[in-house]
């Protein structure tokens, strides 16, 4: 059964409903832990074809833009855009906000060919959806990616970890290079991504928040 869900403040209906071109939208609500990890990524030394590889991923800054192959799978994906919008509302008021962060999460994530809604419940974990959240070990923003990254396989620059599609762009790309290094093992790789590798709280925990991202 479908819905239309409640306008936000300061969002009309007729807005959404021409982004929407009539597109039902799936009513939801999402209750955020506020759980706060201080892990961070651990510094490795990397062989130079590893480090060329990983900065060629993070080097296209260009907005995304989806693309897609048939009317039915734009319409599929409007339909999750809309129904994340409703989810994620209780933190982010901005209905044109919450719109730019989800599409750029969809799109990082199938860049690097990871699952959107285990990305979106490592950012619950890792940030609660804060753009400028900095852990007690200094990682930034809604991936808290450590600033070693920028210097490893970036320009050095630390600040830019606070822009949006930059900090999506390299937390995607980490964990993507994680889980091959662990040879698919996600439960692994997320332990490595925070800094815990073999122990079980952090993974859980995403995995917990997964569930919540599903649709």
């Amino acid at each position: 059964m479908t819905a239309r869900a409640e306008d936000g403040p300061g969002e009309s209906t007729l807005s959404r409903r021409n982004w929407l071109r009539s597109v039902p939208v799936l009513a939801g609500s999402l209750f955020f832990q506020e759980q706060s990890w201080a892990g961070g990524q651990l510094e490795e030394p990397l062989a130079d074809s590893v480090r060329t590889a990983l900065g060629a991923a993070i080097a296209n800054s260009a907005p995304p833009v989806p693309t897609f192959a048939s009317t039915e799978a734009r319409l599929a994906y409007l339909r999750w855009l809309s129904g994340m919008s409703d989810r994620l509302y209780g933190r982010k008021k901005s209905f044109g906000e919450r719109i730019e962060f989800l599409q750029t999460v969809w799109y990082e994530t199938r860049r690097a060919g990871l699952d959107t809604s285990l990305v979106l419940g490592l950012i619950q974990v890792e940030s609660a959806f804060r753009k400028f959240a900095v852990s007690s070990v200094g990682a930034r923003g809604y991936m808290q990616v450590m600033p070693f990254w920028t210097r490893v396989i970036g320009d050095g620059d630390a600040g830019k970890l606070f822009h949006m599609q930059t900090n999506l762009r390299f937390g995607c790309v980490i964990l993507r290079h994680y889980l091959d290094r662990e040879r698919g093992d996600l439960y692994m790789a997320l332990g490595r991504y925070n800094g815990s590798r073999g122990k079980p709280q952090y993974p859980n925990a995403v995995f917990g928040a997964q569930k919540k991202w599903s649709f």
